[in-house]
């Protein structure tokens, strides 16, 4: 079985999208070119006062019921594994056309690029078929966990035929 230690670090909240199939892309400064990943939550956000206010408010309880992951001492839960199904650049000022395809505010959107373009990742998750506890190293958006994971997994989190219309209609913006 393949086993795998790159992760993503991301907000607790955003690996819970991605992971119940809320949203199946990220919007970043760069591009990647890592085919696949683990997604390691992050909480550093969840800190700060008003860190709600960059979510969407019919996303709101969802991000607080999803603030923080589940934690034994430092190390954090693992639930979901992706895969990198395409990457695009798109001017920062059409970034908007993607406002239905994620849980953010289009303020903390647009106000994460200091950058002309932005790329889109679309993103195929699974969930883990037995999540595991792990540290990571240190990482802006990639770092490596502590011990070799093995990528049994299930169903993606999003049908097939459900990935195909969302991957149809995001390509066509």
């Amino acid at each position: 079985m393949v086993k795998i230690t790159k992760c993503l670090n991301d907000w607790n909240a955003t690996v819970e999208a991605l992971g119940q199939g809320i949203q199946s892309i990220l919007i970043r400064k760069t591009c990647t070119t890592l085919k696949e990943f683990l997604l390691y939550p992050t909480v550093s956000y969840a800190n700060k006062d008003d860190y709600l206010d960059s979510f969407k408010p019919g996303m709101q309880d969802f991000v607080k019921d999803n603030a923080l992951p589940n934690a034994e001492g430092k190390a954090y839960e693992v639930k979901y594994y992706a895969t990198v199904e395409d990457v695009f650049e798109t001017p920062v000022s059409h970034i908007g056309k993607f406002n239905n395809y994620h849980i953010w505010t289009k303020k903390h959107v647009s106000g994460y690029f200091d950058t002309k373009n932005a790329n889109v990742w679309l993103l195929r998750v699974y969930e883990l078929t037995e999540p595991v506890y792990c540290t990571r190293s240190r990482g802006m958006v990639f770092a490596n966990v502590d011990k070799k994971i093995e990528l049994d997994y299930k169903n993606p989190v999003v049908s097939d035929d459900d990935f195909e219309k969302l991957k149809e209609e995001i390509l066509k913006k």
